[in-house]
């Protein structure tokens, strides 16, 4: 009511008028935005949202944004399908399936989606608006569109684990931006976070460690038995709740490496059968899935169809990171297995075992998603590569014609603490915002055909050192906006100093929508100034 106030009476003084200062501050920028400078319309609680009959997609799309205008701008609205509405929603073919057209004119707001999907992109710019304007809205005519198809952005439960109400928040704040994949990394060497009916062991001794290490790998423990895993019902609900948000969850289920919970579950799954335990520090350790044994085939065969059955995604993420090689050196029956198999080294083993998995996830209707470390060895044109190294990596994967998303470490991992100055979330980095918001998803060495190719980009957060929900937003925000507007707008539209004017209005949006957020921007730039 404050703010509503004060809009009033700041229009009235400027002759109902909005000027260049107060331009919409939208993040991610559209494409095409034209503000008339004049108000338009205010919302009240007589204000109707009108949709086209029997679409229940856009119907729970309206419900949704009631409950969060109720929440945010203290308005009940109604929702219509007959007569007639200030607020107007419907589908336009004619438009790109996740474009949208925004229109704000004296008869109320119109919003068309190439989809539900689009209609619900405008609608969070139009959240946008609300944060910024308040009630009192400017005439104002947006027309958007994504520049890539994959916007995604990753959080790490295997180290630490966030429960269903805190990964909804997550996703809620992902939708505000317009991200449309949820990269749900769920089982690590510190922790296996999903339940496989089959095989109870993994949660039960899998989802549990001992305690949990200090600081940066200390010799200080905390002594506290840590855990927690996601049911397969809390898993649907989340599919569910996210799909209504237009956001895809593609699960990871790591392999070969990063197994050491797995194989404290089940010891028989290793080269050496036994010793195994739940990890409680960080870093890559030697365990890993013995590729050669027929009965660790099965078990991740088995495993992957309880997970595919759960997502609904055409995508599953079988990690094949940082996968060590010394267990497979040491097994004579792994090098037996090789021998049989004319496998020359432990690399080609391991392009073997991703192929392997591959065929079992294409059997299933799926694509396979793996870091750029499948690329050794070689693998099928229609694996997807996730790039986290060096770019030269994504170039590669690119260049041997594979869809490739850039999630380089260097630019995207928001577990990097974000200024010298901060200390919060972790040991190393920094990684600024403006370099986030700077990097270059298509390289220029590539031809137009390989950019073509370049599907996307995603955020990472891995979580050694962010246990909490507010550590995590901290890490996250302001520079998954940066991301955010790097993934979807146009290149030659971004604008770093128009992105950092807007940026002081989305901290308001933050504290509205209830994130937790860092300041270090503004306080390295203080610094700066100073010097």
């Amino acid at each position: 009511m404050k703010r509503f106030i004060i809009t009033i009476l700041l229009l009235a003084f400027a002759g109902l008028s909005f000027g260049a200062e107060n331009l919409p501050a939208i993040i991610p920028l559209p494409r095409k935005v034209v503000c008339k400078g004049k108000i338009a319309f205010t919302l009240t609680e007589s204000t109707r949202i009108l949709l086209p009959r029997n679409d229940k997609v856009l119907r729970r799309t309206a419900e949704i944004f009631v409950q969060t205008i109720a929440r945010e701008q203290n308005l009940m609205l109604k929702i219509r399908e007959k007569d007639s509405g200030e607020i107007r929603l419907t589908v336009d073919p004619q438009l790109a399936e996740e474009a949208y057209r925004l229109d704000i004119t004296a008869s109320g707001i119109d919003i068309r989606g190439g989809s539900s999907a689009g209609v619900f992109y405008g609608l969070q710019s139009f959240r946008q608006l609300l944060a910024q304007y308040g009630t009192v809205l400017p005439a104002l005519q947006i027309e958007d569109a994504p520049s890539f198809g994959y916007r995604g952005a990753m959080l790490d439960c295997g180290r630490h684990f966030f429960t269903v109400d805190e990964i909804k928040t997550f996703i809620d704040l992902l939708a505000l931006h317009k991200i449309n994949r949820f990269h749900w990394h769920l089982t690590e060497d510190q922790g296996w976070r999903i339940e496989i009916r089959r095989y109870p062991e993994l949660t039960k001794i899998g989802s549990q460690r001992s305690e949990t290490v200090l600081g940066n790998n200390s010799p200080a423990y905390d002594g506290t038995p840590y855990g927690g895993y996601y049911t397969q019902d809390q898993l649907r609900d989340v599919v569910t709740y996210a799909a209504e948000r237009f956001i895809v969850i593609i699960p990871e289920i790591e392999m070969p490496g990063h197994a050491s919970a797995a194989l404290a579950a089940y010891p028989n799954l290793g080269c050496i059968g036994e010793g195994y335990k739940v990890r409680t520090h960080w870093g890559v350790f030697p365990e890993v899935f013995c590729a050669g044994k027929e009965s660790t085939i099965e078990f991740l065969q088995n495993v992957l169809e309880e997970v595919i059955k759960l997502f609904p995604s055409e995508y599953i993420h079988v990690g094949g990171d940082e996968c060590a090689k010394r267990w497979w050196q040491e097994s004579e029956e792994t090098q037996q297995f090789m021998r049989e198999h004319e496998l020359k080294d432990e690399k080609a083993l391991q392009s073997y075992f991703i192929h392997y998995v591959q065929k079992v996830v294409n059997a299933k209707g799926k694509t396979l998603i793996g870091w750029d470390e499948i690329l050794e060895g070689g693998i099928s044109e229609d694996c997807i590569v996730m790039n986290w190294r060096r770019p030269e990596f994504g170039k590669k994967a690119v260049r041997t014609n594979h869809r490739t998303i850039f999630t380089c470490s260097a630019w995207s991992y928001f577990n990097l603490k974000e200024s010298r100055i901060q200390s919060e979330i972790g040991p190393r980095g920094p990684l600024s915002l403006e370099k986030v918001y700077e990097f270059q998803i298509v390289p220029d060495s590539l031809t137009t055909e390989q950019q073509e190719l370049v599907w996307g980009a995603q955020g990472c957060l891995w979580t050694e050192y962010i246990p909490t929900t507010w550590k995590a937003e901290f890490a996250i925000f302001p520079r998954m906006s940066a991301l955010a507007e790097n993934v979807w707008s146009p290149l030659e539209k971004k604008d770093w100093i128009n992105f950092t004017r807007k940026v002081e209005m989305q901290f308001e949006r933050y504290e509205l929508w209830g994130a937790r957020y860092s300041e270090a921007f503004f306080r390295t730039q203080d610094i700066e100034r100073k010097r």
